[in-house]
Formats: C-alpha cells, structure tokens, sequence
C-alpha cells in the first residue's frame, strides 16, 4: 500500500482517537458545570474556528488528534478567585474533578470496547477454542501465535501470524495440520529436515527447518506456538459481552507491560513510537478491515494506559496531585502544579523523540 495512504490512515486514526480522548474531558466538563474555553480538533496554527455559547471550536492545521481547554485545570488567580470562579475546574469538588481527569480514558476504553464489539458481530480472527457453542466460525487454520527466540522456526524466519497448511518429509504428510498433529509429526521426524507450507498476508510460502532438541520439555522441537485461529461472527448480545471481555484483558495486559518497562523487565528499544506505528498501520491494513479494527481498538487502550501513568502533565499525574490534596487536606501550590506539569510535559516529548528516533534507526 502506498506510504502516502497509510499515513493518512494512520492521522484519520490518531485524530479519531486523541478527539475522542478529549470529548470525555469536555463532556464531563460541561456537565458539571464547568466553563470550557476552547475544544480544538488538530493543533495550532487555526484554519478557522467558531464560537459557540462560551466556548470556541477550532480546525487547527497539524492533525496530531486535538485538545480541550478546560477553565482552571491549569490554575491561576482567576480561576481560583475571579468573577467567574465558581465555575473553575480547580474549585469544583475533588470527585468531580477526578471524574473529568477520568473521562478521557473511559472514552479511550468505550471506543475500543465498541470496535471489537463490531469486530465480533463481523467475523474477528480469534482463537476458536473457548468461542460460545453458537458462534460462526470461518477460515480456521492453525496459526503461529509466538516464535521461541534462537529456535529452528525463528532462524527460519517463521512469524506470529503465519497460518500452517502443510507438513512434509520425504513421504510423510500432514494436511490440515492441528498443533497435537503438528508435535506427533516433529517428533516422527526429530533429526530430519521438514517442509513447513504456510500462508503469509494471502501468499503461500515454504521453508524448510530442522527440529532440535531441548525446545519443548527436553523434547525435539522447532519453537512454535500456535493455536486454531478462525473469524469468528457472534449474536450481537454475545458480541459485546466478547468484546468486554477483550477489552478488559488487553487493558490488564498492557498494564502489566508498561510496569514491566518501568521497572526495567522490558527494553525500552522494543517501544514503538509514530513511525513505528505508521508500519504497523500499514501491516494492519494489509491484512483487511477487521485486522484495522483490532489495531485501532488497541492503540485506543494503549492512549488509556498511557494517560493513566502517575506523571506529570499526564491524567494520571494530575490524578496523583488530587490524591496528594485529599491527603495533606490542602491545595498544592498552582505555581508548583504547573511547574511540574510543564517538565513532565517537555520530558514525554523528549521521550518521544527519542522512540521515533530509535524507531528510524531499526528501519536504516
């Protein structure tokens, strides 16, 4: 697909999901009885904006996704005492105010719950083993779901993703191959080399590897995982209760993953940033519709995660310094407040920078 296409996919995306992160904080905003200044799609310089009641609605010129200016978050003398005060995000109740913080990634979590619920209603590529007994499942194939690093089938160049098809050697076949048919014909064939059929993005390929020993349990092996994966269509009831159950796994998951960066578990290399991400958008959309849809709906969790990270100028520092106030039962300085949120700010982009540069280097 033409890079030109994939990046604008990619913006539609972005935009999509950074507006929609912003219209929960606006919304809630406004139904507490906030004064909100200014709701802009895209960031400056202003193509042409509009005034509407007390707040201003703008289509900035760099489609980077949007922002909502909330009176007070950022506080100052006249949010904390002016004329119109009452109406200040910093002087409104601590649950409301945790409530607007919140509002941007419950509706990163909502929009990713809805994709995949239309993902499941239009035939999602899913492990069939513990789909319900009514579900429709189509194109089943046993598909590589991990790669054991330094094995047989990664020295080979096998993929997550790649769908099994065939087994040779010499004689021996195996058609339709299951993962039980898969180990009996390794082992069947521990010291010889086996002709692995497989389908990559519609193609068929082959490649040949040899099983080692001491991959699986002491056992010869070539280091797959994989799983009978098939689109599956579900009720529309069952559909969104599915992609619930989804969302919520994939939200624990990338929790799990983000501590595990903090702590020093995972390399910071193996974080995408932009351009990272314009590739995997291209990869998704190679792959079709619902492939996209997934992709989508877990960039969208991945925003909520993100946001919810105890630091500065993000959701989750701003919600720490709410904690700290109900705690100490004092307000913290605003000057000390917007310091620290101006240097967490400068820090994630400096963070970013750095990603996308390390991103450039793997691809040079």
């Amino acid at each position: 697909m033409h890079i030109f296409i994939i990046i604008l996919i990619f913006l539609a995306i972005l935009l999509v999901l950074v507006v929609s992160h912003e219209f929960g904080h606006f919304i809630i905003a406004k139904k507490s009885g906030i004064r909100v200044d200014e709701f802009s799609f895209g960031f400056p310089p202003k193509i042409f904006g509009k005034k509407i009641g007390e707040t201003t609605y703008n289509f900035n010129a760099i489609p980077f996704g949007g922002y909502v200016k909330i009176f007070g978050e950022n506080p100052d003398e006249e949010s904390i005492s002016g004329p119109d005060s009452a109406r200040s995000f910093v002087n409104k109740p601590k649950y409301i105010q945790a409530a607007v913080l919140l509002g941007g990634v419950t509706m990163n979590f909502l929009i990713a719950w809805l994709l995949l619920s239309i993902g499941f209603m239009s035939g999602m590529p899913t492990a069939v083993s513990n789909m319900p007994a009514n579900a429709v499942v189509r194109d089943q194939a046993l598909t590589i779901t991990a790669i054991t690093p330094n094995s047989p089938a990664k020295t080979a160049g096998l993929q997550p993703g790649d769908k099994i098809v065939l087994l040779t050697s010499g004689a021996d076949v195996t058609e339709t191959p299951t993962l039980e048919s898969v180990s009996y014909f390794v082992k069947r064939h521990s010291t010889e080399p086996i002709t692995v059929s497989y389908i990559r993005s519609g193609k068929f390929q082959e490649i040949d590897i040899t099983p080692e020993q001491n991959i699986i349990n002491g056992g010869p092996g070539i280091g797959i995982s994989a799983e009978v994966i098939g689109k599956v269509s579900l009720p529309v009831h069952q559909a969104v209760w599915k992609g619930l159950q989804f969302s919520l796994d994939l939200f624990k998951h990338m929790v799990k993953g983000f501590y595990e960066l903090i702590v020093g578990k995972t390399d910071i290399a193996s974080v995408s940033g932009v351009v990272g991400i314009v590739g995997a958008v291209g990869d998704a959309t190679e792959l079709g519709f619902i492939y996209l849809l997934y992709f989508t709906a877990f960039i969208s969790i991945n925003l909520a995660v993100i946001n919810l990270v105890p630091f500065p100028a993000l959701d989750g520092g701003r919600l720490l310094f709410l904690l700290i106030e109900v705690v100490k039962g004092s307000r913290i300085k605003p000057q000390v407040a917007n310091i620290f949120n101006f240097v967490g700010f400068m820090i994630l982009i400096l963070l970013m920078l750095f990603v996308t540069y390390k991103d450039i280097i793997k691809i040079i």
